[in-house]
């Protein structure tokens, strides 16, 4: 199989790289073929990979190919993974400063910042998918693209069944309260074998705003236990964010980017508290760091290695008291790459698997008309739930219906995903100019976040001056190619 990456100068590649080489996902990918705009960055990244090669002593790694065009890299290819960042480290800077200085949430994908965002991303990752259905109709693509909810959602319309968001948060927060609760979860019950064991998993929401509220192990739901068990619920992280008290009383366990909803003034707070928000922080690192790992030579995989523990440490930093430090197995790496690379391998016939993804909320065959794997929400919307993944494509497995105030907050954050896919996609009906604009403005006066007519205007303000290019986007023109200022953020 051909795998290819858009954004394969991002600094997350080598993860992939290093999956690819070893355990369940050996020989699955016989090359790799990096496609970025920016060459000094794919110089960068191939010399961590060929760094590791050299210091392993795996024989799975597949072969690598770097290059500036995407013509070249989509050619002959069986599978896509995309993670653009147009505007780079910088535009995420941007994108939480101006949201923070006027007294809001300074996140990259959570917010006005997110909202922001996904303005830039969503024309570069539709020029992608449209290039693909010319050169590589039958190929899938795995998004990781942030915000991933809302990118997948505006790729549907172009590429149907075959695109799928991928984010590890959901998985992340199973494989946690797994552990802290004493129930067993073997390697690949997550990550691409069928076991069974998401019929016990109830998991429910959109990308970075959903809730776990089943846990059975053997039959039993072990959920209520360790939502009761205070000693336990601070063994992870997000127990000891939210807290005893409050975790009982909600009756399940939210997705951390719930804490920037839940407590919001104390988020807020610790981000401004920082000497730096989390995107200066990463483009000083980043800035610094690539031009070092281009002539490093065999040091390269280190000297990355060493940023990359660095860069998971600093991770939701704002929510952890002084002296705190996350779960040395959330160090680790082998989250995101493995819900991927188990996606990747179910879809091309390794074998079912069941894991937490971004699809449409649809349950096919479920008698006359489309059923919802979330009641309550559009059948057509992309949620994050339990799939099954097949060569067949992704099924949502149907969940319970969610509680009053959460699915409330799931249909509010919807509408704005889908007035800034009106902003920035493709629409029936959907004119350039001030429709894009008006849809825009909408979008960040009804995240709950800002919640003001007054604030989104300065906020749209703000980020048209930072990013010229959203005036193209209101007067219907073209930006920089797939890839601009790529990068492979955390999702």
């Amino acid at each position: 199989m051909r795998l290819m990456i858009a954004g394969g100068g991002g600094f997350r590649v080598p993860l992939v790289y290093r999956a690819l080489s070893s355990g369940p996902f050996a020989g699955l990918v016989r090359e790799l073929v990096l496609y970025d705009v920016d060459a000094g960055r794919l110089a960068a990244v191939d010399a961590v990979l060929a760094s590791l090669a050299g210091q392993s002593t795996d024989a799975g790694f597949p072969t690598v190919r770097a290059t500036t065009s995407l013509a070249e890299a989509l050619d002959g290819t069986d599978m896509v993974f995309a993670a653009i960042r147009p505007g780079g480290t910088a535009g995420r800077t941007a994108d939480e400063r101006i949201a923070l200085d006027l007294g809001l949430l300074g996140q990259e994908t959570t917010g006005a910042g997110g909202i922001s965002y996904a303005l830039r991303s969503i024309p570069r990752m539709l020029e992608l998918a449209a290039e693909m259905r010319r050169r590589c109709p039958e190929a899938w693509l795995l998004n990781f693209t942030n915000p991933a909810g809302i990118v997948t959602e505006a790729l549907v319309p172009v590429l149907g069944h075959r695109v799928v968001g991928i984010c590890d948060s959901a998985s992340g927060l199973v494989h946690r309260a797994a552990r802290a609760a004493g129930v067993a979860l073997p390697e690949g019950r997550l990550q691409g074998k069928l076991d069974g064991i998401l019929d016990g998993v109830g998991y429910y929401g959109l990308n970075h705003l959903g809730w776990l509220y089943r846990l059975e192990s053997g039959g039993r739901d072990v959920l209520p236990e360790l939502l009761a068990d205070a000693a336990a619920l601070a063994g992870f992280e997000e127990g000891r964010l939210f807290g005893q008290e409050f975790l009982a009383g909600l009756g399940c366990l939210p997705n951390e980017y719930l804490y920037y909803y839940y407590d919001t003034v104390r988020a807020v707070a610790g981000i401004r508290a920082s000497a730096q928000t989390r995107g200066e922080s990463i483009d000083r690192q980043q800035s610094a760091l690539y031009p070092r790992l281009a002539a490093a030579g065999p040091e390269a995989y280190p000297l990355w290695e060493a940023a990359r523990r660095s860069r998971e440490e600093g991770y939701l930093a704002e929510a952890r008291t002084a002296g705190e430090r996350r779960d040395e197995s959330d160090l680790d790496g082998g989250g995101y790459e493995r819900v991927a690379l188990a996606a990747m391998r179910a879809l091309s016939g390794g074998g079912e698997a069941e894991l937490i993804l971004n699809t449409p909320n649809t349950v096919p065959g479920a008698g006359p008309g489309l059923v919802p794997a979330v009641p309550g929400l559009p059948a057509d919307a992309v949620v994050e739930v339990p799939c099954r993944v097949s060569p067949d494509g992704v099924v949502p497995l149907p969940q319970d219906r969610p509680a009053p105030a959460q699915l409330a907050l799931m249909r509010r954050v919807k509408d704005v995903e889908r007035l800034v896919v009106q902003a920035a996609g493709l629409s029936a009906g959907q004119a350039a100019g001030q429709g894009r604009r008006q849809a825009a403005l909408a979008a960040f006066a009804r995240h709950p976040l800002v919640d003001s007519e007054v604030l989104a205007g300065q906020l749209l303000a703000g980020y048209e001056a930072a990013f010229p290019e959203l005036a193209l986007l209101w007067r219907g023109g073209d930006g920089p190619a797939p890839g601009h200022d790529a990068g492979f953020p955390r999702v």
